[in-house]
């Protein structure tokens, strides 16, 4: 039997479809090429803006056609809609499109193997019947490789505890939960005999690792980074990054294991959001700009060749074009490397979907425009600075717009091309970069 996954949003969503393939590997499924073909097909899905469910809702109305059409013709399709859009909507998505056969949140990982078995075995038994009695309860897989991959995420917790004002995630992701040290240095030992060359750490918020026993002095996040390190330590595995941070949260210790230990790649992505006080006090941040600005300056002094990258939220209820100013001046005073920027869209279930000061729409995008203008700029200052400095890449595939090229990725987050042929990817190469095409280096090879 053949199973096709369909995977939308976060790094985490990425890991977990991978751990699910692993089951079904391992009980003698095969990849499909595509959705339309496959007799599984698994949906997992994102919440966290709206845009995302509107194209799952796409897909699933050209599925419910497909599955009308292969019933016709006597082939039959199975659908699972998994991940945060299943714990959020619940049942009523088998309400809206009755193409799909099973909904599975993010804490009804359980469930799976019940739903292969049924259809395994060409049961009619549904896995809610099966498991009636079970109350879901989230679990962390032992392996989230990809197969043939040379790199691969780690998932060290799951869930949220912050809540953001403008955020889903904590409601479709539960409290947090962090996994054993023990199991994640496991499965960082597996990845390592198996070749791979770089790992990320993952969580809604890395920097709250915190995992109690009660048998031994609990672990925190700049614990579980010494023992990453020295699990790595003379393995396959060079580079170690992590996703995400929370300013809030983010401690010298951690700045200070990171910095001690070259495995941790120079670049770290810290979400700020916004430049205002007033603007971060309502989205319930937990912090200040004058805060944030200390920890940049600690992780610069702490190492000065770092990279820098972050997330902006414009045009949030309130916003005044005073506090729009506050943030393009923070954004002057840091100079990133680059951002995800975005404007505001309501979630409902969460606290700003109720606040009154909405921004306009043309205002939203005439604020963000003006963010994403800001940051080019910095992008393309930085990026030029770098030229004719030598480099250490990992080579991750072919260039799509020359087939004589490969594209690589700096400690530093940053891409590079580089003349070669396809039995370099997955290793590293030392490079010099030559010149800028957009934001991706162009560079050429040394010894």
């Amino acid at each position: 039997m053949t199973y096709f996954f369909e995977t939308y949003g976060c790094q985490m969503n990425s890991a977990e479809s991978a751990a699910l393939a692993l089951v079904l590997k391992e009980r003698g499924w095969s990849a499909a090429e595509n959705g339309d073909s496959a007799d599984l097909t698994i949906l997992n899905t994102c919440s966290v803006r709206q845009t995302a469910e509107q194209r799952v809702f796409g897909r699933l109305a050209q599925y419910q056609a497909l599955k009308k059409k292969r019933r016709s013709l006597g082939q039959p399709l199975t659908l699972i809609v998994a991940g945060c859009m299943a714990e959020r909507l619940g049942e009523t998505l088998k309400e809206k499109f009755d193409a799909v056969d099973y909904v599975m949140g993010t804490a009804s990982r359980s469930v799976f193997p019940a739903i292969l078995e049924t259809l395994e075995n060409g049961q009619g038994q549904t896995a809610a019947a099966i498991l009636s009695d079970e109350k879901p309860q989230f679990s962390f897989s032992s392996s989230h490789l990809e197969e043939g991959q040379f790199r691969s995420f780690v998932p060290i917790m799951h869930g949220c505890n912050n809540y953001c004002s403008y955020c889903i995630v904590p409601y479709v992701r539960g409290r947090e939960i962090s996994r054993s040290p023990a199991s994640i240095v496991e499965e960082i030992r597996l990845l390592s005999d198996r070749g791979v060359r770089e790992i990320t750490l993952l969580g809604q918020n890395v920097n709250s690792y915190r995992f109690e026993d009660g048998e031994r002095e609990p672990v925190d996040f700049p614990a579980l980074l010494e023992l990453v390190a020295a699990e790595t330590e003379n393995s396959p595995i060079r580079w170690v990054r992590f996703l995400s941070s929370h300013p809030k949260d983010l401690s010298s210790q951690a700045i200070r294991v990171m910095a001690e230990h070259p495995v941790f790649c120079r670049h770290l992505h810290l979400c700020v959001q916004h430049g205002s006080n007033t603007v971060l006090n309502a989205m319930n941040r937990r912090y200040t700009r004058e805060r944030y600005l200390e920890l940049v300056d600690e992780i610069r002094q702490a190492m000065p060749d770092i990279s820098l990258s972050t997330d902006f939220l414009v045009g949030f209820p309130g916003e005044t074009e005073e506090d729009l100013e506050l943030t393009l001046d923070l954004m002057g005073r840091v100079k990133f490397h680059y951002a995800y920027m975005y404007h505001y869209n309501p979630r409902e279930g969460t606290a700003a979907y109720d606040f009154p000061g909405r921004v306009g729409e043309e205002v939203k995008r005439n604020r963000l425009a003006r963010v994403i203008a800001l940051q080019k700029k910095h992008t393309q200052e930085l990026l030029k600075r770098r030229i004719g400095s030598r480099e250490i890449i990992l080579i991750e595939g072919i260039s799509r717009k020359n087939a004589d090229e490969l594209i690589g990725r700096t400690e530093r987050d940053e891409m590079v091309a580089v003349p070669g042929n396809a039995s370099a990817i997955g290793s590293f190469a030392q490079v010099s970069l030559s010149s800028l095409r957009g934001n991706t280096f162009r560079a050429r090879s040394y010894d």
